[in-house]
């Protein structure tokens, strides 16, 4: 009868991160469901107006307060606010000089 060969336990893999389900204020709403919302209200104030480039409005008006919240905070730590931002530090840097922070 042949032995038999151990196999090397393997760990549970990381549960996978939904940005969906960030509750916020402790108060179990999405980060999703406040980002539709006011989004909602910025097509009602256009009175039935098409806004044009939206998407880069948007990109505009959310990223440097997320480049400066991540950065408070991890209070300067570039490293690991590039980990918590999942890019490269590198553009983690670019960023940082494009909006002033830092600096």
């Amino acid at each position: 009868m042949a032995a038999k060969r151990k196999t090397k336990s393997r760990r549970d893999p990381a549960p996978s991160f939904h940005g969906r389900d960030l509750k916020v204020n402790g108060k179990g709403i999405p980060l999703r469901s406040q980002a539709e919302e006011a989004l909602q209200g910025y097509f009602d104030t256009l009175n039935g107006h098409s806004p044009a480039r939206l998407y880069d409005l948007v990109m505009r008006e959310v990223e440097e307060p997320l480049f400066k919240v991540v950065m408070t905070r991890v209070k300067g730590n570039q490293s690991r606010a590039a980990t918590i931002l999942g890019i490269n530090r590198g553009t983690l840097r670019k960023k940082l000089k494009e909006f002033g922070i830092g600096e």
